[in-house]
């Protein structure tokens, strides 16, 4: 497997971690387009231009329409970032969190050294860390943690 195709099922070690990594705790997001909808404002983006899709983890058929089937009805929410993303380097180059992290209401979203602690502390409670695959034509140095236990 090459490395541009990597997905980990461990938590990487803080060595191989990008001093500029977005971390997503998925265990956390609630789909509620904040990271996406402050990136296209504070970027400047025209209405429709996302650097920061949200997916619905469900039945696949449109945006937030649950998995299962009555009363076993399930879905999460995933932040996409394309590959247009620029994580805000003015503002990080400034000491400043992106648009994304800073916005996120649930704290969902940690970037550089605070990501760093937040992947081992994921790591510690179970939750399986990975990258999308190159396949995805997603931003490299963003890094998932998966729920570490069912959502209810």
């Amino acid at each position: 497997m090459t490395e541009n195709n990597t997905i980990w099922a461990h938590s990487p070690a803080k060595t191989e971690v990008a001093d500029d990594v977005i971390f997503v705790d998925l265990l956390r997001c609630t789909g509620c387009w904040t990271c996406s909808l402050s990136c296209m404002t504070g970027n400047g983006l025209k209405d429709g231009q996302y650097f920061v899709n949200v997916r619905t983890l469900g039945s696949g058929e449109g945006i937030d329409r649950p998995a299962g089937v009555w009363p076993d009805l399930h879905m999460s929410w995933m932040p996409y970032y394309t590959h247009n993303c620029i994580k805000c380097k003015p503002r990080t180059d400034a000491g400043e969190l992106p648009y994304c992290v800073k916005n996120c209401p649930n704290k969902a979203l940690a970037y550089g050294a605070d990501a760093v602690e937040k992947i081992e502390a994921a790591r510690a409670r179970g939750a399986r860390i990975y990258q999308l695959p190159a396949w995805e034509h997603s931003k490299e140095g963003i890094i998932y943690a998966s729920p570490d236990r069912e959502i209810i």
